[in-house]
């Protein structure tokens, strides 16, 4: 119950990742206020997770659409006045967008990509932000991508956005230090959710031959379980990760649950964030001035 006590927002929950995340914050002791557009699946969700919670736990359903900066809003206010306050922000909310090269693509459906991975990670932090900086405390934690570190063609929307959250990541991290407030971003792995069957219904024609291949081997296989990026989100928000920010995290690679015994190389490094490739990083003596 490492996350006894504590109170969240979880985003996109009402399936996949997003669901699993919030399983597993409740099985970990917190309350949970969920959110996603679609009401019905989110009631369906949320019902089950009131189930298994204990006596003193809340899980709450809040439909909204974190696009919208009014909703996103009301979802912040309403969850603190539910909670007597907030400690953690989930930021997993997320869509592929549309799929195939570039000057083809529904212009209206990339920009709606963009609001809801970029915009719907940036303005519920900046909500929190100040109940958090009250406090002296809280956790943000951003899901990110294979978008976010390796070109995605034709799903360039997906792609440019998933890399700015990390980027922001990194950025919110350095601006709320000594505030109590850590900030981080999780990569999940290689998922077999509905995002999947999107690419998968896409074709190979939109979303190129090799990766519509790997989506089917991915399929196939089952994918990443997706208990291992909803584990590494509850100790991102517990105490035992306290200190550790503006860092992007693999939930399969990285041994996580070690870092603590690792800050003083991780604090003021550049370990586990983006940064560009030079030259003598891969062995060349050319390009230094």
């Amino acid at each position: 119950m490492i996350l006894a006590g504590r109170t969240a927002i979880i985003t996109g929950a009402s399936l996949g990742l997003g669901a699993a995340i919030a399983r597993r914050f409740v099985e970990e002791g917190a309350s949970v206020a969920l959110c996603a557009r679609d009401g019905t699946a989110l009631d369906t969700v949320v019902a089950a997770l009131q189930y298994i919670a204990v006596p003193g736990q809340k899980v709450l359903g809040m439909p909204a659409d974190v696009a919208r900066t009014a909703d996103v809003e009301t979802l912040v206010a309403q969850a603190i006045e539910a909670f007597g306050g907030l400690d953690v922000l989930v930021n997993n909310a997320g869509v592929y967008g549309p799929m195939g090269p570039l000057e083809t693509v529904p212009w209206a459906a990339w920009v709606e990509a963009i609001a809801i991975n970029l915009h719907g990670t940036v303005y519920p932090c900046r909500a929190v932000l100040p109940h958090f900086k009250a406090r002296g405390r809280g956790k943000i934690i951003n899901i990110s991508g294979g978008g976010a570190t390796n070109p995605l063609p034709n799903i360039s929307a997906y792609a440019a956005s998933k890399a700015a959250v990390v980027r922001f990541t990194e950025t919110l991290a350095e601006e709320t230090r000594g505030f109590g407030i850590d900030v981080n971003a999780v990569a999940p792995g290689a998922l077999n959710t509905r995002l999947t069957d999107e690419l998968l219904q896409a074709g190979p024609d939109k979303v190129g031959a090799d990766f519509h291949a790997r989506m089917q081997r991915i399929q196939r296989e089952g994918g990443t379980p997706l208990e291992k990026g909803a584990a590494l989100c509850a100790w991102l928000a517990s105490p035992a990760s306290d200190g550790i920010t503006g860092k992007l995290i693999s939930a399969v690679w990285d041994p996580w649950a070690d870092l603590p015994a690792h800050r003083a190389d991780l604090d003021d490094s550049d370990i586990y964030t983006l940064r560009r490739i030079v030259p003598k990083d891969r062995g060349k003596l050319w390009g230094d001035p």
